[in-house]
């Protein structure tokens, strides 16, 4: 299933941000506005990769090095640091078992 993309009013996309600009400056972001910002994210790619964004601001606030900083411009990297590399996994569908709905096998 492929990601659509939403048309957002500006309400809304200044909404998503507000809510995101908090979530990487590490300050409250109630649970109601994360399911919020979740939903969205589900649906279209550019407010999952604001999220993802966000996150990994949000992750190396302090002591981040040059690297980080390119990976997070560059919106490439883990947002969860839970989630690790598995040298056990051979199978090259399952290494993108994690990955967005677009990059996954239809």
């Amino acid at each position: 299933m492929y990601a659509c993309l939403l048309m957002l009013t500006t309400s809304t996309r200044l909404r998503i941000q507000n809510i995101l600009i908090r979530l990487a400056k590490d300050e409250e972001v109630s649970l109601k506005e994360r399911i919020y910002i979740t939903k969205f994210a589900d649906r279209d790619q550019t407010v999952e990769s604001w999220l993802g964004k966000a996150k990994r601001l949000q992750r190396t606030r302090e002591g981040s090095d040059s690297i980080d900083n390119l990976t997070t411009d560059l919106g490439i990297g883990e947002t969860d640091p839970d989630k690790i590399y598995s040298p056990n996994i051979e199978d090259l569908g399952d290494w993108f078992s994690g990955a967005p709905s677009w990059i996954k096998r239809s």
